[in-house]
């Protein structure tokens, strides 16, 4: 790891000590204990620092890459996956939910996705459907008529303390 003696850390070991404790990820714990390592000389080159963290010595340069170039912000921001794409955008989400919130709501999933399609031009499945109303948006009593939420209603000692929907 040639360069390693050319970084200079602008922590002290005190700081660094704490910002280790106050971590909540162990990328967060591994990155910050290669810059304490560093610091207090326990690893005096790169690759005792990669066999004390059990970590490839390229992963430890671009840790430092990182931290040369933003900081300790910088090696701790977290990637964010692209990920693929949402089948119903987020635009049309809103839509969706703009409507759902008016008192008639859909007669069920069906007509939602027809709904989707006719004005939105978005083809969704059904079951997409379903999973954005019913988990992301909570909006499930408003998509099947008069559907309510079940509830259990106990009726006493008088009919033998049964549970009834």
């Amino acid at each position: 790891m040639a360069g390693i003696y050319k970084l200079e850390i602008q922590e002290s070991k005190a700081d660094l000590k704490q910002l280790l404790r106050e971590q909540k990820t162990a990328s967060g714990k591994e990155r910050i204990h290669l810059l304490y390592l560093l610091k207090s000389k326990q690893a005096p080159t790169g690759q005792e620092a990669a066999s004390m963290l059990r970590r490839h010595r390229a992963t430890l340069q671009e840790w430092l890459r990182l931290y040369r170039k933003g900081g300790i912000a910088e090696l701790l921001k977290r990637k964010t996956s692209s990920g693929r794409r949402r089948a119903i955008p987020a635009w049309a989400e809103k839509a969706l939910q703009k409507r759902l919130e008016e008192p008639q709501g859909f007669d069920g999933y069906q007509a939602i996705c027809d709904w989707l399609e006719s004005q939105l031009g978005i083809e969704a499945k059904y079951k997409t459907v379903h999973k954005l109303v019913y988990y992301r948006l909570h909006q499930w009593d408003r998509c099947n008529g008069n559907f309510k939420q079940l509830t259990l209603w106990h009726c006493g000692t008088e009919n033998g303390g049964a549970f009834f929907l």
